[in-house]
């Protein structure tokens, strides 16, 4: 073999280790996921987040106080991944602000509850009595529905799932529906005689939704819009460093976790 061959092989050969270290070194490389959430108790997303830590998957939780960010975080690029909302509150999202998200996996279904620090039933509300709602569009709506469902009021049925109040035909106790940002909902308690709040928020106020609700929304095959999910950009729908994040969360030791920590407020709704 000639000088000039053995020198051409030992570059290439070289050049092959080169690429093949470097790939080795990314294969081995942690790779970060930021999930945007809303809410301080995130038991199942710790749980999630440290299964993938055993497979190099490193999982940072953005903590938001409430719904209006996550989602522009996510088109922002500011995240990766959000999961917080159900599919009802992403389309109404995604028609109002012109975006491209989209759910890639379905995780629990959570039910609406009513609270109230005086009452023990909505049987109790009298003529008058002030009900607070959550003012955006669509669990606005699925709270009119649920008074509705407790025989409080009744909606035109043509507004479909997403009722306003103009859209109330019946109020026969009179009630004043108050809206407030889902995030005062909680606090609004000690102000009106009773309040519907997200399951998520109920849970961070410190109730346990099965025992604490005056009124809990019935779970059917009704509520598929209501099923809480993961969204991503329209563009990493099938990322799979995602994928692998989604089998992480929708696993039968999740489920465990899931039935222990909300005591019944989540019912896992991948099954």
């Amino acid at each position: 073999m000639t000088g000039l061959k053995k020198g051409l092989l030992t570059i290439g050969l070289g050049l092959s280790l080169t690429v093949l270290a470097a790939c080795g070194a990314q294969a081995g490389k942690d790779e970060t996921v930021r999930i945007g959430v809303v809410g301080e108790d995130q038991d199942v997303w710790d749980f999630v987040t440290d299964k993938l830590e055993e497979d190099g998957i490193t999982v940072e939780l953005v903590k938001f106080t409430d719904y209006t960010q996550p989602n522009r975080a996510l088109h922002d690029g500011e995240i990766d991944l959000n999961a917080f909302q159900h599919k009802l509150f992403l389309e109404s999202y995604n028609d109002d602000n012109g975006t491209d998200l989209v759910p890639i996996a379905d995780t629990v279904i959570a039910p609406l509850g009513v609270y109230s620090d005086t009452l023990t039933s909505v049987d109790e509300l009298e003529e008058n009595a002030t009900v607070a709602i959550p003012n955006d569009v669509t669990n606005g709506g699925r709270a009119l529905l649920l008074l509705q469902t407790a025989g409080l009021i009744s909606v035109d049925e043509e507004a479909g799932i997403t009722p306003t109040v103009n859209d109330i035909t019946d109020n026969p106790l009179n009630l004043t529906i108050e809206e407030l940002d889902a995030s005062q909902t909680a606090r609004a308690l000690q102000d009106v005689d009773a309040s519907i709040i997200n399951s998520g928020m109920a849970v961070d106020a410190g109730f346990t939704p099965p025992l604490d609700a005056i009124y809990l929304e019935p779970v059917n095959d009704q509520s598929d819009p209501y099923i809480n999910i993961i969204a991503s950009r329209s563009e990493d729908a099938e990322n799979e460093l995602y994928q692998r994040i989604v089998n992480a969360y929708q696993a039968d030791d999740t489920i465990d976790v899931i039935e222990e920590t909300s005591k019944g407020a989540s019912i896992p709704a991948w099954k």
